[in-house]
């Protein structure tokens, strides 16, 4: 497993920004959205700092649509996971599977204390 860390700093005109730290030298990276590598990933040290690595991506406009894109930011040479990123477009948040999850998680709440007040109720 890798031990290198890589921790989002901005996403801004359709290009994610991150720093890799852990890695001693320039580190070969690659992103894939559908299982496809993006054509660009830029590597670039930090001056002034040791281990420390900018990492650009730009997204390419034609690869979004409506719906919901899922990239994945990965070492090329180990194939280890890094990070992941989701761009959301022209989805009402109704759609949206993050609206989804916080729906399925405020369920989850209700029913652990309901589970927990019978389990204290039926004990003592």
């Amino acid at each position: 497993m890798s031990m290198m860390t890589l921790t989002k700093t901005r996403f801004l005109a359709g290009i994610w920004e991150g720093v890799l730290t852990g890695a001693a030298e320039q580190p070969k990276l690659e992103a894939l959205y559908l299982e496809t590598a993006l054509p660009v990933v830029t590597v670039a040290a930090v001056p002034g700092k040791d281990s420390e690595w900018g990492v650009r991506i730009p997204i390419p406009a034609e690869l979004l649509s409506d719906g919901v894109h899922t990239f994945l930011i990965r070492d090329a040479e180990t194939g280890d996971r890094l990070d992941h990123f989701t761009i959301l477009a022209g989805l009402e948040l109704d759609e949206d599977i993050r609206a989804e999850m916080d729906l399925l998680r405020a369920e989850l709440d209700m029913l652990k204390r309901a589970f927990r007040r019978h389990c204290l109720e039926t004990m003592g």
